[in-house]
């Protein structure tokens, strides 16, 4: 098959791209490239990306129409899928314009191209940033989100509305998978392991926020993959039986779905650190913190949904996770 994928320089994206051409499928890739983190760990994972078989990239920004239009109409795409954002929980709060454009309008453009190229299904990234200020754990797409404390998380809830108008209006089979918080190899500057094992390599202490009671439901990269993968597959199809009355969100009598996509095992951030420490044989400074705007205490997903769409259980534990993190930094960074 022929699959679009949007942020194919990312991390995810990157990943999702490998592995769909090793499984024999003709992958485009797109991404627009930008410096919101160092771009050459972008252009070095797309220089991999561009040497296997089967993949075409072209640099691209979501947000303009009658580029992704164009994209849509030079290719027969079976599935796109959808990985493109601006990311980041924190510079939402210091950058909220870079999100419209970005989340809302490269979202929108995304959804126009695949119902008038009749594509059999989108799958694009959700976050479990959207549960926002619930407390009820595990998470579950079967609670209402609709309280965000960033403004990406309200994109990525947008992102979700917006979907369903579209598998409503035009039949458009669409997933949103709601991300909990992917690491590993290539892995983003920007993300807790990364930054701490920059910093705890340059000897320099790192932050530990809300004095370091914090989990969060880490989730190993090739185990997010194979749920994407999996999920792909599997479209969402009407339920003419499906009642708003007696339902919950996660589904519709239109062929749209969300689900969690997580390890299903919350880990304190202070284990965390410690495998780290373990796997990079030195031992952090911690500056312990305050909470920081937007952050939320915990994340854990309930992957029941997902499991029993596609048989899909992640098989990667942390150490094992962060040992080969840590592999991949240092090989890439020469340490």
């Amino acid at each position: 098959m022929k699959y679009l994928v949007t942020g194919a320089a990312g991390f995810i994206g990157f990943h999702t791209s490998l592995k769909l051409i090793e499984q024999g499928h003709e992958v485009v890739g797109i991404d627009n490239l930008n410096d919101y983190y160092e771009v050459s760990l972008k252009d070095a994972r797309l220089a991999t990306l561009i040497k296997q078989p089967h993949f075409n990239f072209l640099k691209m920004d979501i947000s303009n129409k009658k580029d992704v239009d164009a994209l849509f109409k030079a290719n027969k795409f079976d599935i796109v899928v959808h990985l493109a954002a601006q990311a980041g929980v924190r510079y939402s709060i210091d950058n909220p314009f870079a999100y419209a454009d970005s989340n809302l309008t490269g979202h929108l453009t995304i959804l126009e191209g695949c119902r008038n190229y009749n594509i059999k299904h989108l799958v694009y990234a959700s976050s479990s940033s959207v549960y926002g200020l619930n407390t009820q754990l595990p998470f579950s797409c079967d609670h209402a989100v609709d309280h965000p404390v960033s403004l990406y998380a309200a994109t990525k809830k947008s992102n979700e509305l917006m979907s369903h108008s579209y598998s409503h209006l035009y039949n458009l089979p669409t997933t949103g998978l709601r991300f909990f918080t992917v690491y590993g190899p290539w892995g983003r500057p920007d993300m807790a392991l990364f930054k701490f094992a920059k910093k705890i390599c340059n000897g320099e202490p790192i932050d530990i926020y809300n004095n370091g009671e914090l989990s969060r439901d880490f989730t190993y990269i090739d185990d997010i993959v194979e749920g994407i993968i999996r999920i792909a597959d599997k479209p969402p199809l009407p339920n003419a039986e499906w009642d708003a009355s007696q339902s919950t969100p996660k589904t519709s009598s239109a062929p749209y779905r969300v689900a969690n996509i997580g390890n299903g095992n919350p880990v304190k951030l202070l284990d965390f650190v410690d495998s780290l420490e373990t796997s990079l044989g030195i031992k952090a400074q911690k500056n312990l913190m305050p909470m920081q705007p937007g952050d939320v205490h915990k994340t854990w997903a309930d992957t029941k949904d997902l499991f029993e769409l596609v048989d899909y259980q992640p098989k990667t534990n942390l150490p094992e996770g962060v040992q080969a993190f840590v592999d991949w930094y240092k090989s890439y960074y020469k340490i």
